[in-house]
């Protein structure tokens, strides 16, 4: 695959919601895009310099960063389409 897609995941701590979004996330990456993403998950609480540089305002946020354009969600990513049309996700089947 010559696809490669870099996602950034904002959160604030690890609470029972952050983990929600975590595992939400993978589920909908995995299906389809198992092995063309790379998925950095940041901690605001811990590194708040990353989240202001990102001009991160709500948690969690998903960013793509690659290919561009550069897409944004905020939310729990629990609607699977929501979550690829928000960030222009192509069909790799």
């Amino acid at each position: 695959m010559a696809v490669k897609y870099v996602l950034k995941l904002y959160v604030t701590g690890e609470t029972p919601r952050s983990q929600t979004v975590l595992k939400n996330l993978k589920e909908i990456l995995d299906e389809d895009y198992k092995g063309v993403y790379s998925l950095k998950v940041i901690d605001v609480i811990k590194q708040p310099q990353l989240a202001e540089d990102d001009k991160i305002l709500a948690t969690p946020t998903l960013i793509k960063i690659l290919p561009p354009p550069v897409a944004r969600i905020i939310g729990d990513l629990s609607d699977r389409e929501k979550v690829l049309l928000g960030l222009d996700f192509v069909a790799i089947r």
